[in-house]
């Protein structure tokens, strides 16, 4: 048993240091540069062909927390609102549609999320280039950095940048500009949030394209623009067309940045489904609002199926460290200055802002707000001190990634076993919660979850229920790639030598699951600790979380209210920061990243 161990480490070891090994694991949604196909094994033929039974009992536990808490309540909001007297009300779907009212909504839900895209691409493509092809001081550092507004909740990118561009803010003190309530400040806000998502997918295979082919091109008398339009840009177009097809689903479902910036002028599909559920009481309307947008994402997801497979084409491959260089003279230095300053201001500065405002009292610089979070309130919204949102989201987090490890564990060894359509379907399924309406989730937690046997609308479980459909998805990402690499001849030799199952699994898998595994306690720690969309509905006000704090406080009148939503953001982003630096050392083995 510890000569198969042994062997298992130095195996484990040894692909680290392999020259195709992605760059680590990546927010959900945001692949890894793809390598090259390998050789399927006999050992990998039998992990796919067989283990039928197996894999059903792998898939119970995440298929029945599917249906019962992701299923069940979607499917009960959409009853609800479309059955009334025993008949299903399928004329109500033109009505909503045909509203001018819906039509704005949608028209400018796809109008933005397409603007948001393009923008984000035109920005961040420059850096993806500037971190694959060049070597300089801080890179892993700043890469770090770079990732942080991903991980950060919405209700805080929309605080960052309200702090920036809202009234009283820098750009507002220093240019006399206000950008609060504008589409501008919604557009640069979706691009802080998914900067890291272009520069992770792209810069990550593009890290890896062999630059001598380009180098041949322009040998043969091709200019610099033509060699990369003809050379590199069709090798990078399937990695750029999945970037941008995630950043149009993250800023199509937008919820948290539209809520604090928008003001009543914008509003997308998410924002109106909340209106008319939590304002307006209207459950048919929100119900037709809700099958729209799954039917869009539904269609957006088999769009970046496709994209993800033709991904998976032969491309010539190099190890990343081999094309990435010192900068060569002024203007290479200039270009990756230029590109680093405008990263670091899309990125940094809205963060620095937002400290800054958290920290400008009413008496000048000080603690003045954050001491203020002690106090008790006597409103009918905040019935306790705001800081006690910090333990509650600490709590509520903990038991949620908990929740999620087993459920994204349990169905990242199901999917292990390679299949056919059955386990595709079931992975397609496990991503859902990602793009579908956090808020119709909430509502129907309050509407399905309140009869026997499940009974739970005034349990606090409910929070960490709703936290953990958005934390599975990102155990089940960084799982996967390092359970599929595991051999399963370690395991039948651990059986030979007379290893039970469990054995096997404590002496074989852990060892090389664990780093992993502390990875995706982190994601979902993180992802846990600032959803917003769901926890608005069901978190009580005598146990609020702290995305759900900073939201009824920006909600308050009045300047101190403001300073206080101010505090609380920057706590929940450092916090969020920590955990994500954190990961960065889990991640890394002292030389290169995973």
């Amino acid at each position: 048993m510890d000569v198969a161990r042994r062997e298992v480490v130095d195996r484990d070891a040894a692909a680290r240091d392999l020259p195709d090994s992605p760059e680590g694991p990546v927010p959900p949604g945001v692949p890894d540069g793809p390598a090259a196909p390998a050789r399927p094994s006999a050992a990998a033929d039998r992990r796919g062909g067989g283990g039928t039974g197996v894999r059903l009992a792998l898939m119970a536990v995440p298929a029945a927390f599917f249906a019962l808490f992701f299923g069940y309540p979607v499917a009960a909001i959409v009853f609800r609102g479309l059955h009334e007297g025993g008949r299903w009300q399928s004329g109500r779907i033109a009505q909503v549609l045909g509203d001018p009212d819906i039509l704005q909504v949608l028209w400018f839900t796809l109008w933005q999320a397409a603007a948001s895209t393009a923008l984000t691409l035109a920005l961040a493509l420059p850096g993806a280039y500037v971190f694959a092809r060049f070597d300089f001081p801080g890179k892993r550092l700043l890469r770090a950095v770079v990732t942080v507004p991903f991980v950060l909740p919405t209700v805080v990118v929309g605080s960052a940048f309200l702090a920036l561009a809202g009234r009283g803010g820098a750009l507002d003190v220093w240019f006399g500009m206000r950008l609060d309530t504008s589409v501008w400040a919604i557009l640069l806000a979706h691009v802080f949030f998914n900067y890291a998502v272009v520069v992770r997918t792209v810069g990550s295979l593009w890290s890896q394209l062999d630059p001598r082919q380009e180098e041949a091109a322009r040998v043969l008398g091709a200019g610099r623009f033509t060699a990369w339009r003809r050379i590199t840009l069709p090798a990078l177009a399937p990695s750029v067309a999945a970037a941008a097809l995630i950043v149009f689903l993250f800023t199509f479902t937008s919820f948290g940045v539209i809520q604090v910036l928008g003001g009543p002028r914008y509003a997308t599909l998410e924002v109106e489904i909340y209106r008319q559920t939590a304002t307006l009481l209207d459950l048919p309307t929100a119900a037709v609002l809700t099958l729209t947008q799954l039917v869009a994402v539904a269609a957006l997801l088999a769009v970046h199926a496709w994209a993800l497979r033709r991904r998976e084409s032969a491309l010539s491959l190099v190890p990343a460290e081999y094309t990435a260089r010192r900068p060569a003279g002024p203007g290479q230095w200039t270009t990756v200055a230029t590109v680093l300053g405008v990263m670091l201001v899309l990125t940094v500065v809205p963060l620095l802002v937002l400290v800054q405002r958290a920290l400008d009292g009413p008496d000048g610089y000080g603690l003045a707000f954050f001491r203020a979070l002690g106090a008790r309130s006597d409103s009918a919204t905040f019935v306790v001190a705001p800081v006690e949102a910090i333990g509650n989201s600490l709590a509520y987090a903990a038991v949620a990634t908990a929740i999620a490890l087993v459920v994204g564990g349990l169905a990242a060894a199901a999917l292990t076993r390679r299949a056919g359509r059955l386990v595709r379907g079931f992975d397609a399924l496990l991503m859902l919660p990602l793009g579908t309406s956090a808020v119709t989730v909430g509502f129907g937690f309050l509407v399905a979850l309140d009869e026997p046997p499940l009974d739970l609308r005034s349990s606090w479980i409910l929070v960490p229920l709703a936290q953990a459909l958005v934390g599975v998805p990102f155990v089940i990402r960084t799982m996967l790639p390092v359970l599929r690499a595991v051999d399963v001849r370690l395991r039948e030799a651990a059986a030979v030598l007379g290893a039970s199952p469990l054995r096997a699994w404590r002496e074989v898998d852990f060892p090389l699951v664990r780093r992993a595994l502390l990875v995706a306690a982190g994601f979902a720690f993180t992802v846990s600790l600032g959803e917003f969309g769901a926890t608005v509905f069901i978190a009580r006000p005598d146990a609020p979380t702290l995305p759900v704090a900073v939201a009824r406080m920006l909600g308050r009148a009045g300047e101190a209210h403001y300073g206080q939503a101010m505090a609380l953001s920057t706590l929940l982003m450092l916090v969020c920061a920590g955990v994500l630096l954190a990961l960065e050392r889990v991640r890394t083995d002292g030389r290169r990243e995973l």
